[in-house]
């Protein structure tokens, strides 16, 4: 359970849901685990419920559409703990519902991209420099989402702003991979955490349920592990890439569920 045992990880958006996961993970493994969003009770929370289980956690307030606070989280955290080595970018809006192209209007295109393409690439930059200070270099992990996988109804800002959260990654990987930085980035698929579940209706989880490979939807607990991986260094080979953690969803030509359930494999 010391995978990243020495390291300290900034895990951004880790006061609810897939954060918290990755968070605890993170601790279970060692790391010196930084807690950040803007949700100062919460957050404390799970820094508590990490210390109870015996891991080292911090909280700190960060709001990803104010530049200036992502500069105090980087140079906080490195003035405390004197590194950072893994930063997961999981903070975002997601806003599954925000429409086709002829609804949005530029202020909602603007506040997706705002939160989840401006702000994974500020907080990207912000911390490279520290990294670039490690003798090992560090690990950035940028969470994405199968929106960006393949066009859908609708969510067009969110999936336009995930697909360019895809491209930084490379990029990233590309222009620092040789001073020992990595950037990989994970898609979660349907993903039920204790704060969404009450909100996802029953029909849609049957729609999703029927395309998954496997026989249950994601927690988690699931992107947790793979960032626990792509954080460690078990990992330093693995750079540039975007790794789908959804259960097979995306794994499968779209008719599929269909003639699963005309039990045939093809008309």
């Amino acid at each position: 359970m010391d995978r990243l045992k020495g390291k300290v990880a900034i895990v951004t958006g880790s006061t609810s849901g897939i954060g918290v996961g990755i968070a605890r993970l993170y601790a279970a493994e060692g790391a010196k685990v930084v807690i950040c969003g803007r949700r100062k009770e919460r957050g404390q929370a799970v820094v508590d419920s990490i210390a109870a289980e015996g891991g080292e956690a911090w909280y700190h307030f960060m709001d990803m559409t104010d530049m200036s606070s992502v500069e105090a989280l980087i140079a906080d955290t490195a003035e405390k703990y004197g590194r950072i080595d893994i930063l997961v970018n999981n903070a975002a809006n997601v806003g599954l519902k925000d429409g086709r192209v002829d609804e949005l209007t530029l202020e909602m295109w603007d506040a997706i991209f705002q939160s989840d393409m401006r702000g994974t690439f500020f907080m990207t930059k912000c911390v490279i420099p520290y990294m670039q200070k490690n003798e090992n270099g560090g690990s950035i992990i940028n969470i994405g989402s199968m929106a960006s996988c393949s066009g859908d109804l609708g969510s067009t800002a969110y999936a336009c702003a995930k697909a360019g959260v895809d491209m930084l990654t490379k990029y990233t990987a590309l222009q620092y991979g040789k001073q020992n930085i990595r950037c990989n980035c994970v898609r979660p698929g349907l993903i039920v955490t204790p704060e969404n579940e009450a909100r996802v209706p029953q029909a849609l989880k049957d729609i999703f349920l029927s395309n998954i490979m496997v026989k249950r939807y994601g927690c988690p607990e699931d992107i947790g592990h793979m960032c626990v991986y792509l954080g460690s260094d078990e990992a330093a080979y693995v750079t540039g890439q975007v790794v789908n953690v959804d259960g097979g969803l995306n794994s499968h030509v779209s008719t599929v569920a269909q003639f699963k359930e005309l039990n045939s494999r093809t008309w």
